[in-house]
């Protein structure tokens, strides 16, 4: 659910996925489910992150199209430094400044580097992502699953057992405890999780 050629979004009437698509797609959709009262209650999930997606469909298709405007350049500039200095860095590029705090000793480490303190410091995150690939891809996935789990199916009698298996990298167990989840939202958090076991064996 995570790739780009996927559904971005997934929206839920009570229990059941009402449609999957792009967010104009997807909320034009339960608008008019709603209008026709052919929906319950409407939940609209990032298929990226497991957040739900708070966009009121109440008014006008136009004011609905203005949310999703809003919450479309919201999201386009979420995670920029909020009143970041314009100018430094190099933008194009996509070098943004910020500021960094290390100890003396840090410092004088990083002085003795070839190439300038960024320069290094970049070097050392990339080697850092790369050495840590698996286990991040691991973890992001064990959170969206949670953030979902724990929206839709948080009153579940399962729902510990479940996240306990899920973080336990417990693939069999998850599967187990999700079994008696409503079958949309079973197929949904298991679609999430899909990452969350790694290469773990069975048990």
């Amino acid at each position: 659910m995570t790739q780009n050629n996927q559904p971005r979004f997934t929206a839920f009437s009570d229990d059941h996925v009402l449609t999957r698509g792009d967010l104009e797609t997807v909320v034009r959709t339960c608008k008019a489910a709603r209008d026709e009262g052919t929906a319950g209650l409407i939940r609209i999930f990032d298929n990226r992150t497991g957040g739900r997606v708070d966009l009121e469909l109440d008014g006008t298709l136009q004011e609905v199209a203005d949310r999703i405007a809003w919450h479309q350049a919201y999201m386009a500039v979420e995670g920029q430094p909020e009143g970041a200095p314009r100018g430094r860095g190099r933008p194009k590029l996509g070098v943004v400044a910020k500021e960094v705090t290390l100890l003396p000793r840090h410092w004088a480490w990083l002085d003795g580097q070839r190439g300038s303190a960024s320069a290094t410091l970049r070097r050392l995150v990339d080697e850092a992502r790369k050495a840590n690939k698996a286990t991040d891809k691991i973890q992001k996935s064990q959170d969206v699953t949670y953030r979902f789990m724990y929206d839709l199916a948080g009153n579940a009698p399962s729902f510990e057992e479940a996240i306990r298996a899920l973080y336990a990298g417990d693939q069999v167990r998850f599967e187990a405890e999700t079994a008696h989840f409503p079958d949309d939202v079973r197929d949904y958090a298991r679609t999430l999780a899909e990452d969350a076991f790694g290469d773990v064996t069975r048990t």
